[in-house]
């Protein structure tokens, strides 16, 4: 599965990549086995709706998070320039926690989120 991911590079500079998600057969199912990913661990998931003009100052992100747009259209800037837009169905993996961080923008909305903080695992 496709995702985008926005990290800090070695500079400090937020940057994109396009990624994939691995997935694997699950023959559990009855039919044609379904295709599944690893376990994501979430400590929860949280809903927003952000309204069509809201912009946000460049800041790293609080945290670890998957990110998906349910509606709407946002545009997210990463501080070496690069813009990308994301749409219904987009998903986004958002690591960027250190460095000059992103902006982002609801360029078609209202928007809908679904927020999905990672579990940072402890040792």
């Amino acid at each position: 599965m496709r995702y985008t991911h926005l990290y800090v590079d070695g500079n400090g500079d937020s940057r994109f990549e396009d990624a994939q998600l691995p997935l694997s057969a699950d023959g559990s199912g009855p039919g044609v086995a379904e295709l599944v990913s690893s376990d994501q661990r979430v400590e929860g998931l949280r809903f927003l709706t952000l309204p069509s003009g809201w912009f946000q100052e460049q800041r790293p992100a609080h945290n670890r998070r998957w990110l998906l747009v349910l509606s709407g259209v946002m545009d997210v800037e990463a501080s070496d320039g690069e813009v990308r837009r994301f749409g219904p169905g987009s998903v986004l993996l958002v690591e960027d926690t250190t460095g000059l961080g992103h902006r982002g923008r609801v360029v078609g909305g209202p928007a809908e989120i679904a927020i999905a903080p990672l579990r940072e695992e402890r040792v």
